[in-house]
């Protein structure tokens, strides 16, 4: 049995992350979510989170990747994910995603006064994916 498995992330920019790994931690709609080697075959919607990735390579160097939802699915040991966006913490412009912050709670403070709901969950997911943004980039 394989002690590895291939992780691939895709955007609609292509893909943005490729490499063999020997776990996986994410998060899913439904909660925390750790892949090891030979796990079963699965499908399951993404939250916006931060993705851990052990490599096998670099002494299990670890990456961490900013991902804004998307769909996970796993089988014989290859690991994709398909979402609207994937940032590696090395990619991530820490000024940028704190603009975005403020910009976004800006937004999120004027759509609750307007009692504007839509608006308001608009700005809710906007400033989590700024603060996931920011919190891979600080790693």
């Amino acid at each position: 049995m394989s002690e590895m498995m291939t992780v691939q992330i895709v955007t609609p920019d292509g893909i943005r992350y490729d490499h063999h790994a020997t776990y996986i931690s994410v998060t899913t709609t439904d909660g925390e979510m750790g892949i090891l080697a030979n796990h079963v075959n699965t499908i399951a919607p993404l939250a916006v989170h931060e993705m851990k990735i052990r490599r096998v390579d670099d002494d299990n160097h670890v990456d961490w990747v900013a991902v804004n939802g998307g769909i996970l699915e796993i089988k014989d040991n290859m690991v994709t994910i398909v979402a609207d966006s994937a940032e590696r913490a090395r990619d991530i412009d820490i000024s940028r995603a704190e603009r975005a912050k403020r910009r976004a709670e800006q937004e999120l403070e004027l759509a609750e006064q307007a009692h504007q709901m839509d608006e308001v969950r608009r700005a809710q997911v906007a400033l989590r994916r700024a603060l996931n943004r920011i919190s891979v980039g600080n790693k």
